[in-house]
């Protein structure tokens, strides 16, 4: 995990200026880190932006009490997953890393109401879409069954053009990382969701 510690290192020092005042933690891979638009999204949330790039579930979980443990956060919103299955790993190691972090959550923050993103299809991964898909049915199925505190935000299928591939224009040049209008579909889909359990 030592690839993540110069990040790692610099989120420890945000949570200095942003642990006061931050309700709404955003954890995960780039496709958080890279939320540029976090703050403008998601006023009222008073949202913070603790995202590492590359960054696996794996290393959500091994990485959470020095990022997450500063603040004091109305709620959290996980998008992770998608690049363990990129490295090589399969669906049932992601939700076992995923049911090891909603310990670790419950732990520093009790009942905490907490929303996982579902992986996103995208191009450059779509020769393993079939991973992704199975990936999500556990968690929904994880959270449905034994996460009271969590919901799942499936945004899978509102990344899909009318032939079920993914939207270009939702993704940059890379097929992997989204663009504006893919970040656009994501912020109408997280409030969505989160404004279901106000």
């Amino acid at each position: 995990m030592f690839w993540y510690e110069e990040e790692v290192k610099q989120l420890e020092a945000k949570a200095v200026n942003t642990a006061a005042w931050g309700e709404t933690l955003f954890y995960g891979s780039s496709s958080i880190r890279l939320w540029s638009t976090l703050g403008h999204d998601f006023p009222d949330l008073k949202p913070v932006n603790l995202g590492f790039g590359g960054s696996t579930l794996a290393a959500c979980v091994w990485f959470s009490e020095r990022i997450l443990s500063p603040y004091r956060p109305k709620r959290l919103i996980l998008y992770a997953g998608d690049n363990d299955l990129g490295d090589g790993r399969n669906p049932e190691e992601v939700l076992i890393f995923f049911q090891e972090f909603t310990e670790r959550v419950k732990q520093m923050f009790g009942d905490l109401p907490c929303w996982f993103i579902s992986l996103k299809p995208s191009l450059a991964r779509w020769n393993i879409v079939d991973k992704f898909k199975y990936t999500n049915t556990l968690v929904q199925a994880e959270i449905n069954d034994h996460q009271p505190n969590w919901k799942f935000i499936n945004l899978f299928p509102e990344m899909l053009n009318d032939k079920g591939m993914p939207r270009r224009d939702f993704y940059d040049g890379d097929g992997l990382h989204l663009s504006l209008a893919g970040y656009y579909v994501w912020k109408s889909q997280v409030n969505k969701a989160i404004n279901q359990n106000i």
